[in-house]
This record gives C-alpha cells, sequence and structure tokens, in this order.
C-alpha cells in the first residue's frame, strides 16, 4: 500500500482536508499527548530512613565470632558428659567385681539360701572414705537374706542372664546411687530355676569429684585459648583485608582523569570479579567522556562559523540605510539563524543517540507502520513546496519491533529531510517497509530521485561533517551520521544502494536502506 500526494491512484494526504490524520489529533507516539498524562512535578515520595551498611570487616568477624562463642557452651556439656563416661568406666568395674564376689558366697542347702560371708568381709566391703556402699543378697521368694532391704529391686524386664552383672541409677534416702546387679542360680531349690537377687549400690561422691576435676583440667586452658583465638581471629581478618584496603588507597590516590584500568593480578581471587567490573565500569566511563569531549569539539567548531556569520549579517545590517538592503540583510539573518538552530537540533540528536546507546529501559515494543506514518505528516509540507511526490508504502499487516520511539522517529525524520533537500523540484520521495516472515529482519527504505551519491562516497557519508564536493544543499553533514548511531544503537544496519526511477531510468536516486530486527512477539496494543 502507498500514500501519497498525487492523485488519483495515490491516497493524497497533502491537502489538511484529507489527512486520516489531523493536526489536533493526539500523536500516538507523543507522551503528553494524552490529556490524562501530565510531567510529573509532584514531590518525590519519602523513603524510609535505612540503617547504614555494615563493614565487611564487623560482617565477617560476627559470623567467625558467634558461633565460636555459641560452640563454646556447647562443648562444656559436651565435656562434662564425657567426663562423667570417663569416670563411671573405674568405679564401673570396681562394683562389678565386688558384685562377682558377693554372689560367689551365695548358696543354697535344704532349700534355704544362704550368704557365706564372714564379717570382716562385710566392713571390708562397706569400707570406703567417701561413699556410702550399700549391698543386699534376696532368697528365691524375695526374702532377705542379707544387707541392706530398702535398696530399690530392679524391674522384671531388666533381669539379666545368671552370672551377668548389669548396672542402673537409682536414689535412696535421697542420694542417688549407682547399683550393679545380677542374679545367681539355685540349682537345688525348688521349683528348678530358682535364683536369688545380689545388688551392690554405692553413692556418686567420688565420680562427681573425678568428674569435675576432668572438667577442671579441660575448661580452664579454653579460657586462655578462647581470648587468645579471638585476638588471632581479629589479626587473620585484618591481614586477609588488607589488599582491600591497599586498593582503596590505590583508587583514592588516583588522579580525577585517570581512568586506567587496575590492575587485576595482584588481587585476590575472591575480589577479582570486583576488580573487573569496575575496569569495565572505567572503561564505559571513559567512552562516555570521549564522546563528550569529541560532540563539545564538534559542537564548538561547527557553530563558531554560522555564529560569525549572524555577527557580520547584523553589524552589516545596522549599517544599511536603504529599507530594501535592510530587508535583504534582516533577510541573510534569518536564514543563517535557522540553520544555525538545524545545526544545534542535530548536534543534540547525536548526543541524545549516543548517550541511549546503553539505555535499556528506554526500548519499548512499538509498531513502526504507525511510527513511519506519523513522521511522514512533519514532511508533508516541505515536500508540498518542492512539488515533490511523498509516499509512503507498507504491508498489510503491522509491523511490530523493539525499539526507542524517540530516536526512530529522528531516524525517518533524517532520512526524510536529507531525501527532500536533494530531490530536485517535481521529484520522487518514498518511504517504504518491507517484512519478510522467514529472515525476521524489517527493512525500512527511503528513496529518492535525487542525484544520488557516488560509490565511492558511500563509506563517508555517515561521517560526521561530511559533505559530497559540489553539493548545492546546506546540510550540515550529521543527518546520517545521526542514523548510523541510531541504527547501531538498535543492533540493525544501514547501507546506500542505486535507485532508478522505472519511469525515468536516466535520473539516478538514492536508496538508504536501514535493517531492523524484529520483536519476538507481537505487542498487545500496536497503538502504544
Amino acid at each position: 500500500m502507498r500514500l501519497s500526494f498525487r492523485p488519483p491512484h495515490r491516497a493524497t494526504l497533502a491537502d489538511p482536508d484529507a489527512s486520516p490524520h489531523p493536526a489536533d489529533a493526539a500523536d500516538p507516539f507523543d507522551p503528553y499527548a494524552d490529556p490524562f498524562v501530565r510531567p510529573g512535578f509532584g514531590a518525590p515520595l519519602e523513603r524510609e530512613a535505612e540503617p547504614p551498611p555494615r563493614s565487611l570487616f564487623g560482617e565477617i568477624l560476627d559470623w567467625m565470632l558467634a558461633p565460636l562463642l555459641l560452640l563454646w557452651p556447647m562443648s562444656i556439656a559436651v565435656t562434662y558428659l564425657v567426663a562423667k563416661s570417663i569416670a563411671n568406666g573405674p568405679f564401673d568395674r570396681a562394683l562389678e567385681t565386688n558384685t562377682y564376689v558377693l554372689a560367689q558366697q551365695v548358696h543354697s542347702d535344704r532349700g534355704q539360701v544362704t550368704l557365706a560371708l564372714p564379717m570382716p568381709a562385710r566392713d571390708l566391703l562397706r569400707a570406703d572414705a567417701t561413699d556410702n556402699i550399700y549391698f543386699q543378697v534376696l532368697g528365691a521368694k524375695g526374702e532377705l537374706v542379707g544387707g541392706t532391704a530398702e535398696l530399690p529391686l530392679p524391674h522384671e524386664d531388666d533381669r539379666p542372664q545368671p552370672g551377668v552383672v548389669q548396672f542402673r541409677d537409682e536414689t535412696l534416702g535421697g542420694n542417688d546411687i549407682r547399683v550393679a546387679f545380677t542374679y545367681v542360680d539355685l540349682p537345688r531349690m525348688t521349683p528348678p530355676g530358682s535364683m536369688a537377687l545380689v545388688q551392690v549400690a554405692e553413692t556418686l561422691d567420688k565420680r562427681s569429684q573425678l568428674a569435675n576435676e576432668i572438667i577442671k583440667g579441660v575448661i580452664l586452658p579454653q579460657f586462655v585459648i578462647l581470648p587468645l583465638a579471638i585476638v588471632l581471629v581479629w589479626f587473620g581478618l585484618s591481614r586477609g583485608l588488607a589488599p582491600l584496603h591497599a586498593l582503596q588507597e590505590h583508587i583514592r590516590a588516583r588522579r580525577p582523569d585517570d581512568l586506567s584500568p587496575l590492575e587485576a593480578r595482584q588481587a585476590p581471587p575472591e575480589i577479582a570479579p570486583l576488580v573487573n567490573s569496575l575496569n569495565d565500569l572505567l572503561g564505559r566511563l571513559e567512552q562516555n567522556m570521549k564522546l563528550q569531549q569529541r560532540f563539545i569539539a564538534d559542537a564548538a567548531h561547527q557553530l563558531k562559523t554560522p555564529l560569525a556569520g549572524l555577527r557580520m549579517q547584523a553589524e552589516l545590517a545596522l549599517r544599511q540605510t536603504s529599507p530594501d538592503e535592510l530587508r535583504r540583510s534582516l533577510s541573510q539573518i534569518a536564514v543563517s539563524s535557522e540553520q544555525a538552530a538545524r545545526l544545534v537540533n542535530q548536534l543534540l540528536a547525536l548526543a541524545r543517540a549516543e548517550n541511549s546507546a546503553n539505555d535499556a529501559a528506554a526500548f519499548t515494543p512499538l509498531n513502526l507502520s504507525l511510527l513511519a506514518r506519523s513522521a511522514m505528516q512533519d514532511w508533508f509540507q516541505a515536500a508540498f513546496a518542492k512539488r515533490i511526490d511523498l509516499g509512503f508504502e507498507e504491508p498489510p499487516f503491522p509491523v511490530h519491533l523493539s525499539g526507542q520511539p524517540v530516536m526512530l522517529r529522528e531516524l525517518l525524520n533524517n532520512l526524510i529531510d536529507n531525501a527532500i533537500r536533494y530531490t530536485p523540484a517535481g521529484g520522487k520521495v518514498t518511504v517504504r517497509l518491507r517484512h519478510e516472515a522467514s529472515d525476521g529482519f524489517v527493512h525500512l527504505e527511503v528513496e529518492d530521485t535525487g542525484p544520488g551519491i557516488p560509490v565511492a562516497e558511500r563509506p563517508r557519508v555517515f561521517e560526521r561533517f561530511y559533505r559530497i564536493l559540489g553539493s548545492d544543499s546546506d546540510g550540515s553533514g550529521l543527518g546520517l551520521a545521526i542514523v548510523r548511531e541510531i541504527v547501531q544503537i538498535h543492533r540493525g544496519d544501514v547501507s546506500v544502494l542505486d535507485h532508478v526511477d522505472a519511469q525515468h531510468p536516466e535520473a539516478t536516486g538514492t536508496l538508504i536502506r536501514v535493517t531492523l530486527p524484529l520483536a519476538e512477539a507481537p505487542i498487545e496494543n500496536p497503538h502504544a
């Protein structure tokens, strides 16, 4: 489909009455066209006060000392349990020996259980300077044969094999005791299988004393080792973070204009990625500064000539006495100021294109067909003034891609402006969108019937301020440079080709083709 001025076979948009987009219609690409969308001038929302970030040294120190201080009481508890187990070992063996000796003195005679234990042996069994020793012998029917009757009895489920000694903890008279017990087989008793119970018990004073001695021998050195460990951890962290302090001092000692990369080989492997990221940032910052310096140099160089011309023309107008000469001088001032304004606008557009190269947030889904149609409306009057047939050809379906609407509109404005400027009166300029579903790209073409660009000059027309010798146009040489910057931002390609009009083969023109990648999926709102 092609939209242009020329009737009858083309839909004419030059007539304001016939335009499908009246001048007062809302521009779908203008963020302020919607009456409900206005620039925000409200006060910024107050942020809640955030706590200051903690130092890396303090964070690591906390995570190292906190487990250490938490494990210390746990180690004391584990040490106490181990000490009790160690203390129980020798005393249990002594208690077991006494139980075996006492069991060997139990006999059965004429249906009775007897304990053949002389009195000196009983006194020896109970002799202990620290603990109280108790023993008990019960017959087959539970009768007391000898010893202390108050000793607790074992559970029925804890009945061991005859001759096997087992241990348990009990309480006697409010004191904790350790009890060793076994059963003695009585072969001459009836009924068969009758057994006597033999128990020997003692209090736990000696065990507690030994356990306390073990704990003192283990815990007391820890009171010396723990502060020493804290000091060593503090010293180790200080030494480990020394490269960070050295890097900090190295960065702080740098000159403000020194953007050279930091030396990453001397940095520890843990902070090497940080140094590499910082070097990448310095590289991007250096590139941006070079772009700014180049922009300032270009702007100063290019604005010097038109401003000097404006001043000279103004001084000449002040010396004019004839109204006609004064009008001619003022007309020259108006033309020069228009050229200077256009140069300033193009310089600003070029700077904006360079600065938006890394702005991923500015990329939005858009309909390129609507964008191109809207951009063409701004050039109908300029084309009409030169009697140029300005047309638009597009596929029958929307063309979607992800890009920066402002930058793409600037690209179209520069291509159409160049085509109209260099196309002679009565010529033809066509803006065309081509899309093939198989390649995943959209081709934006602007062709004209102007003088064309020589093949040798085509690589240089995208350079800044470059103009072809012999050109009669008053351009600044920035239009195609802006186009190339915007195309590179959108990861596309731009090329200059020949265009031969089928109706006038002798009028060789120019075709500039911009190739852009399409969006992966269609956008929900095609008018956005």
